[in-house]
């Protein structure tokens, strides 16, 4: 019966990834890098985890108990999240506010199910008429429900998927979108290696603002863990963005093109200098220090992030972020800053108590 059961989860397993790929086909012609805001929807995109977000991570390959990891990554969701109520609050940008509220539970013919709000709040905005007129103030937010589930197909192996309705709403003006999240995961049997891939936000807009189909920042990635035997040192690193290779962006208002004083010229750059940057851009890195059973340093940097952002000639915080933990037996706390920019540089929050 064991076997059967187990033959039955890999035949499901492969007709799962046979729709993915069929799927992600349709994505793969028309995505864009998510460069310069060229995407909607940003509820999709951000993670409000204090761990995750410590580590600089938009999701993390880690199998745990702590059910933060399954709200951005659904195929590492077992039983043993299972009863755990989270909340994760971000002070953003000039007031704004984002967050999630989750709780996984585990039924008798499903399994464990993972239901997450988010929310992002972007404040209160005047109103002005075409002559310039005040006309009072109007609030701007996104929220979305999702739910996540995943199947093990033996100790090592997972699928799982998370399928997230959102709805925005800025004024009078109103979006109603449907994403999907599909990844799959190995996990050693020792437990310290965990490495996952994973289809970010596979969807469509169901309503528009205006008639105008924006797009959903749609992403290919893959991310990896590793605990060292006799250190208290796990390592992560991610590969993001696959499914675009040139993440570079030149800015036409502050261009960092060199020429040429005497001729005029664009200075050309080296193969090799702009393999280098590109690969770079990519991948994402993050260590956690483990102190004893109750508390946990972490820090991750995104070259990318500071390469964007970081001041001219200056040194700055840009792509470095890092966050401490504490945990009990029923109650966790992680604490997170990631530095987006020298002038910004927003705080997690996340509480996570076992009921």
């Amino acid at each position: 019966m064991k076997r059967n059961a187990e033959k039955k989860r890999w035949k499901v397993a492969w007709l799962f990834l046979a729709a993915l790929l069929s799927t992600s086909l349709f994505h793969f012609p028309t995505c864009n890098a998510q460069i310069a805001g060229l995407d909607a929807l940003t509820v999709l995109d951000l993670s409000a985890q204090g761990r995750t977000s410590a580590l600089g991570m938009d999701y993390l390959a880690l199998f745990s108990d702590d059910p933060t990891v399954a709200i951005d990554n659904p195929s590492l969701l077992h039983t043993s999240m299972c009863h755990v109520g989270t909340m994760s609050f971000v002070s953003l940008f000039e007031g704004s506010l984002t967050g999630s509220f989750a709780y996984a539970h585990s039924f008798k013919h499903i399994g464990p199910l993972l239901f997450t709000f988010r929310f992002n709040n972007y404040g209160d905005f005047d109103a002005y008429s075409e002559e310039e007129h005040y006309e009072g103030s109007f609030t701007a937010s996104d929220y979305a429900f999702t739910v996540g589930y995943a199947m093990w197909l033996d100790s090592n192996f997972s699928i799982g998927a998370t399928v997230k309705p959102v709805l925005s709403q800025y004024e009078n003006y109103s979006a109603i979108a449907v994403a999907f999240d599909v990844a799959g995961s190995y996990v050693s049997d020792n437990r310290r290696f965990t490495a996952s891939a994973m289809l970010r936000n596979m969807g469509a807009q169901m309503t528009t603002f205006d008639g105008t189909v924006e797009h959903i920042p749609f992403e290919l990635s893959a991310a990896l863990s590793y605990k060292l035997e006799k250190a208290p040192f796990r390592f992560f690193l991610s590969l993001d963005e696959l499914q675009t290779w040139d993440l570079r962006y030149e800015d036409p208002f502050n261009p960092t093109t060199e020429v040429d004083p005497f001729t005029g010229e664009k200075k050309k750059e080296g193969w090799l200098e702009g393999t280098l940057d590109n690969l770079l851009r990519h991948m994402r890195i993050g260590v956690e220090f483990t102190i004893g059973r109750a508390f946990f340093a972490r820090l991750g940097y995104s070259y990318r992030q500071s390469a964007e952002v970081q001041g001219y000639d200056a040194f700055d915080m840009s792509g470095i972020s890092f966050g401490a933990g504490l945990r009990t037996r029923r109650f966790e706390f992680s604490f997170a800053r990631r530095n987006y920019h020298l002038s910004q540089a927003p705080n997690f929050f996340t509480f996570s108590y076992r009921f």
